[in-house]
């Protein structure tokens, strides 16, 4: 595990990381965006992009926001290692901690 994507990211998805990721390793859910953990190379360009700074090294994540790092692995566990975040799109789906949370932005276009 390296990064993670946290609570700033849901109903946000600004997507800058995910044309930073050299390896493309950032998956887009229907709420947020999660990192692969085994297929990020811990190079970090997703994190000065992230214009809401959702993107925390995993040793780093704040305290109120550990469950997602739970949430960014077992997003996962269904999902498996598809190699190829931009051309699988939209996931369709979110981990249930994530799905189960009160909208972000009222109002505001996702």
């Amino acid at each position: 595990m390296t990064f993670v994507i946290a609570q700033p990211c849901v109903d946000v998805k600004d997507k800058a990381c995910i044309e930073a990721c050299p390896v493309d390793c950032i998956y887009e859910g229907e709420r947020s965006l999660y990192i692969h953990p085994d297929e990020c190379v811990d190079c970090g360009a997703c994190d000065p992009v992230c214009p809401v700074e959702a993107i925390f090294y995993v040793d780093d994540v704040p305290d109120e926001w550990a469950e997602y790092t739970r949430a960014n692995v077992e997003f996962f566990s269904e999902l498996g290692s598809p190699l190829g975040a931009v051309s699988l799109g939209n996931t369709g789906r979110d981990h249930p901690f994530i799905a189960a949370l009160t909208p972000q932005n009222q109002g505001a276009p996702v």
